[in-house]
């Protein structure tokens, strides 16, 4: 029996040396490196272009960028909850050594693809955007290389991001860059509302990112299989009191989710962030007041389409 127990004793103590040294490897060797690509692609802008690029770049990039002088050169995103350490935005601008304008069109497009940098490091939190069209691709690219103010160069090195222990394990397991596709990807029609309001949800405005139990547990190329799929409850921070905030339940749930919302105060609340009944969200969520109607009618109504989720979250006022 002592025998037992002493080889027991030994493969436990093996196990908490392999864990340890495992530990050991992922700390000090961070977030992953990766090799980065240069695809040969030159785009072309035009005013179909340029109004698309920039109605997505103020959609979906420009709150997370925007810095002093309401430039997008990037900011402390003091939003990004805590376990993941501290997190400063890219600087977005036309500036050739800090910003954008140092990427080539093909660098940039890879980047915006797969959360992989020109110099090969893994952009963690902006992890890329593997759903959204190749043509939303191309305008956004072709808007940031415009004259728009918003842009002008901006000479400013921001402070290097600083993971945690937590964020360190997730990137050298389960977080990885997204695969380049291998076939071009095409927006459904606008006059497709559910299909367009799909694609909106899981590719343009990534609703299901936040609105899902939690980011560590998405499903980024089958989101309807993410943990919690748009039912709420996943942690966000208000940036303005640094507050945590449950996500809200989208579900079309008749208590607990938008069931009884109509569009009109769907939109209300996606616009300006007003709450049904009266009152304001929490800034943790976004006011998206350049959506336009077809695209708040799109999401509402794939939103209709999704199953109701029975799952109560605290409403935070």
């Amino acid at each position: 029996m002592k025998k037992v127990f002493r080889v027991l004793g030994f493969l436990v103590l093996a196990v908490i040396l392999l864990v340890a040294a495992g530990a050991a490897f992922i700390q000090f060797r961070g977030v992953p490196t990766y090799e980065p690509k240069d695809f040969k692609i030159t785009v072309k802008p035009d005013s179909t272009r340029l109004a698309r690029g920039e109605h997505l770049v103020t959609l979906i990039c420009a709150d997370c960028h925007r810095g002093e002088g309401n430039k997008l050169s990037g900011k402390h995103m003091v939003d990004v909850p805590a376990m993941f350490g501290y997190v400063h935005s890219g600087n977005i601008t036309r500036d050739k050594t800090h910003g954008a304008g140092r990427y080539s069109d093909g660098e940039l497009i890879h980047f915006l693809r797969t959360g992989i940098k020109r110099d090969g490091s893994y952009s963690y939190v902006m992890t890329g955007f593997p759903r959204l069209s190749d043509e939303d691709i191309f305008s956004i690219v072709a808007y940031l290389r415009s004259d728009a103010p918003q842009l002008d160069p901006v000479a400013q090195s921001n402070p290097p991001c600083r993971p945690t222990f937590f964020t360190k394990f997730l990137t050298n397991t389960v977080f990885k860059p997204f695969p380049y596709p291998e076939k071009p990807i095409v927006a459904p029609p606008v006059t497709d509302k559910v299909a367009y309001g799909r694609y909106l949800v899981h590719g343009g405005v990534d609703c299901y990112n936040c609105h899902s139990a939690n980011f560590a547990s998405n499903n980024a190329f089958e989101p309807e299989k993410s943990k919690g799929y748009l039912a709420g409850g996943n942690i966000l921070i208000d940036p303005t009191d640094l507050r945590e905030i449950p996500s809200a339940n989208l579900t079309p749930h008749p208590e607990h989710g938008i069931g009884k919302w109509t569009e009109a105060e769907f939109a209300e609340a996606v616009r300006f962030g007003k709450r049904r009944g009266g009152g304001s969200l929490s800034a943790a969520m976004p006011k998206f007041t350049v959506m336009t109607d077809e695209e708040i009618s799109a999401i509402y109504a794939f939103l209709r389409t999704v199953p109701a989720t029975d799952n109560a979250v605290a409403r935070v006022k």
